[in-house]
This record gives structure tokens, sequence and C-alpha cells, in this order.
């Protein structure tokens, strides 16, 4: 009866009679096989754009642990070795598991399978654990579940499909929160949900502050204006508890003026001559702005409006002429015209 073979490490069972005189060799063979699969390190050049399968060597001849011609039976696999384009790697299409590490270069893809079936894509400068039923290769640090830690600190994309929780979180790169999920607080609730628009290109900034500063909420993104909507469901309402203002601007003087009512929607300015006040730009509908109007040192100082602000009786306002005097108006824009909707004269302002 002939030696036979076991399936995964091809170990040699020899039978009752076989192989007389060289059972040594072969013993060693077995032993040789059994280190290089619990302990053994190969680096695999896998250069270029060709696919690669790893070598097997099946020979009970093969008594040499430090060769390089049984690269599918050691335990720890690294690749190198500067990619041209998207490879597969293929190992035997036996249940087994490695260690693996890709250390190529060059922006392409290195998928590890087991020969004829499925694999996994091995990102590039990460090591991770894998092992195959044979026919499917799994990266066991893909699919871990709950993580507990203490600290977790990446250099690259952290990604999860479960919960991750632990007392400090350290990222110098992305976090990836799947649609619609949440950061949960320490009963499991959500605090914060996650939802994402497809093919999104605006996104918000927060910016901590230094002592003496506010933090800030920044919406930002591709398109060159970008706004910043807050929704509340049903009746819910959006509640300040504490003041909430726009800083008072001020407008250049000159000749005409100009008015951005979006980026200066409570703006004063000082008349030093006879002037012209042009229709404000970038007005919403339904957007209130005021206007401080102050006569110089000199006084007696006219504007005269745009008509694109509307008064009552389609009359103007008379500016009080006193010097260092100043006139308030308030309008809200319809989205067509600055309608006025009250004025406050003749204000002493120091």
């Amino acid at each position: 009866m002939p030696s036979s073979f076991t399936s995964r490490l091809k170990l040699e069972r020899q039978a009752s009679g076989e192989n007389s005189g060289n059972w040594g060799n072969l013993v060693n063979y077995v032993f040789n096989r059994i280190d290089s699969s619990t302990k053994g390190y190969q680096a695999v050049s896998v250069a270029g754009n060709a696919n690669v399968t790893l070598t097997s060597n099946n020979s009970t001849t093969n008594t040499d642990d430090s060769t390089t011609d049984d690269q599918v039976h050691n335990a720890v696999l690294e690749f190198t070795g500067a990619l041209t384009g998207n490879i597969n790697v293929f190992t035997d299409a036996v249940e087994t598991n490695y260690t693996v590490f890709n250390n190529t270069s060059g922006s392409y893809t290195l998928t590890f399978a087991p020969t004829g079936g499925s694999g996994v894509a091995l990102k590039q400068g990460a090591k991770t654990l894998v092992y195959t039923d044979g026919s499917t290769m799994f990266d066991v640090m893909a699919d871990l579940g709950d993580i507990n830690a203490t600290s977790v600190t990446s250099t690259g994309n952290v990604s999860a499909t479960g919960n991750v929780s632990g007392t400090d979180f350290i990222a110098t790169g992305n976090v990836t929160i799947a649609n619609d999920k949440a950061i949960l607080d320490a009963a499991g609730n959500e605090q914060i949900v996650f939802s994402q628009t497809a093919t999104a290109v605006n996104y918000l900034d927060i910016t901590n502050s230094a002592t003496g500063n506010n933090p800030d909420i920044k919406s930002t993104g591709s398109d060159a204006n970008v706004g910043l909507s807050l929704t509340t469901t049903g009746a819910g309402l959006i509640t300040f508890n504490d003041a909430a203002y726009n800083p008072e601007t001020t407008l250049t003087d000159g000749a005409t003026i100009d008015w951005d009512a979006q980026e200066k929607p409570v703006a004063k300015v000082t008349l030093a001559g006879n002037r012209t006040l042009n229709a404000a730009s970038n007005g919403a509908a339904g957007q209130f702005v005021s206007l401080l109007v102050i006569q110089d040192a000199t006084g007696s100082r006219t504007l005269t409006w745009n008509a694109a602000y509307e008064f009552a009786a389609d009359t103007p306002p008379t500016l009080t002429t006193t010097a260092n005097v100043g006139d308030l108006f308030v309008f809200r824009y319809n989205g067509t015209k600055w309608l006025e909707v009250g004025r406050n004269q003749a204000l002493t302002l120091s």
C-alpha cells in the first residue's frame, strides 16, 4: 500500500513497509513543512501587472526549509515590488490561513485568492490576517464585530459596519461611517446620526479655538456658494439659549455705495459727501436687513436711493442733516425689492 498525503500541508503518511531506508528524509520533510506553516516567513516579489501563482513544492525530497520554491506553506507572506497594474496573487485551493503584508508600491490593487476562487483586496502598506475555506479568501480584520479598546490610533481609514467603542480614538486619516449610522452615547442611544447624499461635494468644517476665540462651524465644499440648512421635525423649533446676532459691519463710503446683504446684513455707512446707494446684492426673499446712515462732521449730506428700495407712497426719505447724527432704516426683501418696514431718524449716536 503506497503512502498518502494530508490534504492541506501535504505531509506524507507513510504506509507500512514503504520508503525503506528513506524515513529520515521524509521525517525531516514533515518537520520542515510543519515549521514553515507555523512560523515561516517568505517575501515574494509580485512586481509588474501579471497575476502571480505562489509556488507549491510537495516533493518529499524538499528537506531544505530555507528554499523559496514552496511559498504557499509559509505562515507569513510579504508581497513586494512596484505594481504597474491590478493583479491577483493565487495560493493553493485548500483550507489555510496567513498573515499577509502588502508592501508593494504603485496605485494598483492586489487581490489575494485561492486558485480558482474569490479573493480579498489587500490594502497597500497594511498588514492583515486572512483565511480561506479553499474557494473564498476572507479578511479577518475587515469583520471583527464589536471592538472594545482603550485607545485606537489610525494613520489610514477606519471603517466599521458594527459598533466601535473605546475611551480614545485618534485618526490621522478619515473615519468612515455607513449611511444613517450614528455616534452613540454610553447607553447605546443615538447622539449624532450621519446621513449621506450620493455624489456629495459640500460638507461641514468644524474648527475648535484658542483662548479668547469661538469655535467655528462652517459650510464649505466644491460649490462657490454653500449655505447651511437647519431643519426641525414636526412643530419643533430652533432654540437659541443665548443671544444670536449679525455683527455690525461698515460699508465703504464713495460716490456710489455697494451693499452685500448676505455678507453685511447689519450695516452702517458714514457719508462724507452726497451719495448714491446701489441696490443691495445677494439678498434672499424673506430676509431682513438694516442700514444706519450717519452724517459726517460736516453734515447736510444727501443720499439717493436705488429704485430697488421701496418706501411708503413711493417716497424716499429725507435724511437728517445734523452733523454726526444717524438715521436707521430696516428692510424686508421680497425677492425683487427691499421693502421698508421701519425707520428711526435723528439718532444721537454717542
